[in-house]
């Protein structure tokens, strides 16, 4: 957890119905709650609102992107996560939110995405740097994806997607790179920069 992100482990949506509600985050090594500015700008570059789309919140951690999606108007939420005590937080979080559209599977995120036969319009990709998982990943979700989807990626430096991957958008806020993704676009050319 990053400092100054997550104050005394909690953090705040930052838009939509949840909009200044507070998140519980779980004091687990290495999760890195999605700062608010990134946040911010990732929903900026997906038009703020999600009504009736389908979201993935693969790695889930805090939750803070699926539960962002969920306060903007996701018609449902899949949240996949594999830590004990992050899966309690989400579980309390959803709870405490009343959040009826969010879904939390309890699995190793590869393991579902290769099991699931779900489509979807965004995905939100947070793996832990140390796995370098990003590239794999895109690979993986192919298939799930709906047409027109979205997936936004964090990692540690930018990822390069092969073809039809396009990307979108590109941005850096610290340590962080993150990159919102389209799969099956005609035009490969490089996305624009934040």
């Amino acid at each position: 957890m990053k400092t100054g992100e997550a104050k005394q482990g909690r953090i705040r949506i930052i838009g939509g119905h949840y909009r200044r509600r507070l998140l519980e985050v779980a004091p687990r090594p290495g999760l890195r709650p999605t700062p608010d500015r990134v946040r911010e700008t990732l929903f900026n570059w997906l038009g703020q609102d999600l009504p009736g789309l389908a979201c993935l919140d693969l790695f889930a951690g805090s939750g803070a992107l699926g539960f962002e999606a969920a306060s903007r108007g996701a018609a449902r939420v899949v949240m996949v996560e594999d830590d004990r005590d992050a899966l309690a937080a989400l579980e309390r979080n959803r709870a405490t939110l009343g959040a009826t559209r969010v879904e939390i599977v309890r699995g190793d995120a590869q393991v579902w995405i290769a099991r699931s036969r779900e489509y979807f319009d965004v995905v939100f990709l947070d793996p832990p740097f140390r796995q370098n998982a990003v590239p794999a990943l895109l690979q993986r979700l192919a298939p799930r994806l709906a047409p027109g989807a979205r997936v936004y990626a964090e990692s540690e430096a930018p990822v390069e997607a092969p073809a039809p991957w396009r990307e979108l958008k590109r941005a850096r806020a610290g340590q962080v790179s993150y990159q919102l993704f389209e799969y099956g676009a005609a035009n490969s050319e490089q996305g624009e920069t934040a």
